[in-house]
């Protein structure tokens, strides 16, 4: 039986001899699953010592003296706000390590503008693109197009794009949304509420999936209808969300609602908020769990949140990009799709008890 540490050092040496390794060579030579050296590769990478990358490791840039220029690689995202900063991060975080350099794009969920960023990148000579596409405005099939005409490798980060199946067989990273509400719901449950609300706020790719998960959760659960509301931005009209909210705490007060789910976590501090201004008390007469961990802790009552894996996320989606665009050939092997589960992060607003250490949520991949 062979130690961890046997197999480390021979990863290692093998790295800083050869600069790459293949887990299928390594399992052969330990007479171990592929698995197990998937393993070691990660504790590795943890440790700061090499790279993951697709079949293998590679060694880290750092470690390997002089380095040739790295490639750029163009990575498009609709907005520099919200969810994004941290996606971008952990690709910032990776590059070096794949020797590659991230050039962005801001599309601003403007199609005109991210052609214009494709194009751009295209002719600065990116090796590929990391997009997360603007789909309003458009039909799937038309963004299917101006997908495909991408003469570069892409990847889709963060869409769920069920049609047309041109766009499937493109590689995809994304959070599988839904399941956050769904273990939402489950906990909110598990605390003893049987009716609980939602509010969403509709104009983001996120609500389509937040209502799906609610709606799977409580049908599967059997719970009693809760009210369900749309809330707007806020910024553009805060009277108007204020407005939204109350109503939403009327309807919870005159439907016996003691529990909500609030996309996004800016709102749900606004809904805590109100319910204060009512002197009520969170989570006594309402619990409260947001969807998105942007500022939630910071909330007047920190907020028990739906925290996606950005971070993940964004290394994920770089690794599928450089390993398209190391194979060369793209038809070697057919597309993955690499799917990122949410967690729930408790905190004070459902009454709920803390965690000691909160795991990150599992990878699930899929053709």
């Amino acid at each position: 039986m062979h130690l961890p540490r046997a197999r480390h050092e021979y990863l290692l040496r093998e790295i800083e001899l050869r600069g790459s390794v293949h887990s299928a060579d390594v399992a052969s030579r330990f007479g171990v699953s592929e698995v197990t050296i998937r393993r070691d590769i990660i504790a590795l990478e943890t440790a700061g010592k090499l790279a993951r990358v697709h079949g293998g490791a590679i060694a880290l840039a750092s470690s390997r003296g002089p380095q040739a220029a790295r490639a750029p690689v163009g990575v498009i995202v609709p907005s520099t706000s919200m969810h994004f900063p941290e996606f971008v991060r952990g690709m910032e975080a990776l590059a070096p390590a794949l020797r590659v350099r991230l050039v962005l794009g801001v599309s601003h969920y403007r199609p005109d503008v991210e052609t214009a960023q494709v194009e751009r990148m295209v002719a600065l000579g990116v090796g590929g693109i990391v997009i997360a596409p603007t789909t309003r405005g458009c039909t799937p099939e038309e963004l299917a197009r101006r997908l495909r005409s991408i003469p570069v490798p892409v990847v889709l980060a963060e869409r769920r794009i069920d049609h047309p199946s041109s766009i499937s067989e493109l590689d995809l990273a994304r959070t599988d949304l839904a399941h956050g509400a769904v273990i939402a719901v489950e906990h909110l449950h598990g605390l003893g509420h049987r009716r609980i609300g939602l509010g969403v706020y509709d104009r983001t790719p996120t609500a389509p999936h937040v209502r799906e998960g609610y709606a799977r959760a409580a049908t599967r659960l059997g719970l009693e209808p809760g009210p369900v509301m749309a809330l707007s931005k806020g910024e553009d009209d805060p009277d108007r969300l204020s407005r939204e909210l109350g109503e939403l705490l009327d309807r919870c007060a005159q439907s016996g609602t003691r529990a909500v789910l609030v996309h996004t976590d800016d709102h749900a501090a606004r809904l805590v908020e109100s319910l204060l201004d009512r002197g009520l008390k969170v989570p006594g007469d309402l619990a409260v769990v947001a969807y998105d961990d942007e500022n939630a802790d910071l909330a007047a009552v920190p907020l028990t949140t739906i925290t996606p894996p950005r971070r993940e996320l964004g290394r994920e989606a770089l690794r599928l990009l450089v390993d398209r665009i190391t194979e060369g050939d793209e038809d070697r092997r057919p597309p993955r799709h690499v799917e990122l589960l949410p967690r729930l992060t408790v905190r004070d607003s459902c009454g709920g008890r803390r965690p000691a250490a909160p795991a990150a949520g599992p990878v699930r991949t899929g053709p």
